[in-house]
């Protein structure tokens, strides 16, 4: 179950100077078994024809799986770390925001199953996908 002792300008502010940052992704809702998070379509997650770069959701799908495994895990003894992830992509977006959502579909000691998926402004689908997250014990 995700930790919602935290708030989301918190949890934006957790994420500063990575990927997240860069790429403007910003997180916007938190649940008990889910996160939520947006991100715009444009220089920054374009590929060369204009479109949504499929990296750019997957990472949006990554990093909102990866986040919420965080608030699950025990980061002071724990790390998370992505380890699958897969993405079918069905429709391309221009211009705006999409908003990603990551479910938590499997919760184990070890590891954590997220179902991601991505919409447009009009609720469209845009991408669906799985992130498996491993969860290990730091070294002493």
């Amino acid at each position: 179950m995700i930790n919602q002792n935290i708030s989301i300008a918190d949890l934006n502010k957790f994420c500063s100077n990575t990927m997240l940052e860069t790429l403007g992704i910003e997180i916007t809702e938190l649940s008990s078994n889910w996160i939520c998070g947006k991100m715009p379509v444009d220089h920054r997650t374009h590929q060369p024809a204009g479109l949504l770069h499929g990296g750019a959701s997957a990472a949006l799908i990554e990093s909102l799986g990866s986040l919420g495994s965080s608030l699950i895990a025990d980061m002071k003894t724990q790390n998370v770390v992505g380890i699958e992830i897969n993405a079918n992509h069905i429709r391309g977006v221009k211009e705006g925001f999409v908003f990603g959502k990551a479910e938590l579909i499997h919760e184990g000691k070890t590891t954590h199953i997220w179902q991601g998926t991505i919409t447009d402004e009009s609720g469209k689908l845009i991408c669906t996908g799985r992130l498996t997250v491993l969860i290990t014990q730091k070294k002493q």
